[in-house]
């Protein structure tokens, strides 16, 4: 039998302080571009019928910090998957075309 070393506990989280006032927007789109040492995340609003979505807040990410991001992301949606069923894409559109259709016209009664 061989000793193992024990292994160090993982870092405890930082605590996170939400100030007073702290504004909450909802976002249902976000442009992502890069360069070699950051990545941009522009998160907007897209309407319905609107031609131009409104970029509320741009976050700017190492790559490594989008790297944990994603990471924690991916957990996440595990979890909610596990708790609320899996979440499903359209496939035969895209995301904005199914969510931001114009609705259709009622059907006409057939006499």
């Amino acid at each position: 039998m061989t000793d193992t070393p024990p292994r160090p506990a993982p870092p405890a989280a930082p605590g996170v302080e939400l100030p007073a006032g702290l504004a909450v927007e909802y976002v249902n789109l976000v442009r992502i571009a890069h360069s070699a040492s950051e990545l941009v995340f522009d998160f907007a609003s897209l309407l319905p019928g609107a031609g131009t979505a409104k970029v509320s807040s741009r976050i700017i990410m190492s790559p490594l910090s989008a790297k944990l991001f994603l990471r924690a992301l991916v957990e996440n949606l595990s979890k909610y998957e596990t708790s609320f069923g899996e979440i499903h894409i359209p496939g035969d559109s895209n995301l904005a075309e199914h969510l931001f259709r114009p609705p259709a016209p009622p059907e006409r009664p057939q006499s």
